[in-house]
């Protein structure tokens, strides 16, 4: 079950999602920089101190308010021999009638198309739906990001959309195609239960 004082620890068979920590600032440096072109088609543009130690020590401050205020859960994407890959958020977190968040992620270049995001959306949707009891899960993602397009579907995430200039993406105000995710989703099946 959900418990906010003591932050959630999300295994895989291959990775444990956790909160970022001070120590995960030089990984995780040196992991932006290495995918620095891979992401840029798909970020806002970074600030100027992006990648300075005062400026990561922020993000972990926020992940970790942001968890225990239940707004958000930025989690890390740790392989099992403690090699970062990438990360993931449930973000936006509403309660009462609507019981939904969206979901934010990246991985590491070097780590791409290999399953570990696939495996980390699914991590986190059950998590999200089990213990958070949210209802639905939104994602969105540029149109031509096939990737992260084949990754959502792949994980359950229905097309529902498209929302026009709905980020700014490397400088440039960009329409995104949007998915989500149901709880007991029953859109595209068959079968009679």
């Amino acid at each position: 079950m959900f418990n906010r004082r003591r932050p959630p620890r999300l295994e895989t068979e291959r990775m444990v999602l956790r909160l970022p920590v001070h120590g995960d600032h030089h990984p995780w440096a040196a992991l932006r920089v290495t995918s620095r072109d891979f992401l840029t088609p798909w970020e806002p543009v970074w600030a100027a101190d992006h990648l300075s130690k005062r400026s990561f020590t922020n993000r972990v401050y926020w992940a970790q308010r942001a968890h225990r205020n239940g707004s958000a859960l930025p989690l890390f994407l740790m392989r099992h021999d403690n090699t970062l890959l990438g990360a993931i958020t449930l973000d936006n977190i509403r309660r009462g009638p609507a019981q939904m968040a969206s979901i934010g992620y990246w991985i590491g270049q070097p780590f791409a198309r290999q399953g570990y995001m696939r495996e980390a959306i699914d991590a986190l949707v059950k998590y999200a739906f089990h213990a958070l009891d949210l209802s639905r899960i939104e994602a969105a993602c540029l149109p031509e990001n096939a990737a992260s397009r084949g990754v959502l579907e792949r994980a359950g995430f229905k097309y529902e959309g498209v929302a026009q200039s709905y980020l700014q993406i490397n400088g440039r105000w960009r329409n995104h195609v949007l998915y989500a995710n149901l709880r007991g989703d029953r859109r595209g099946k068959t079968e009679v239960r």
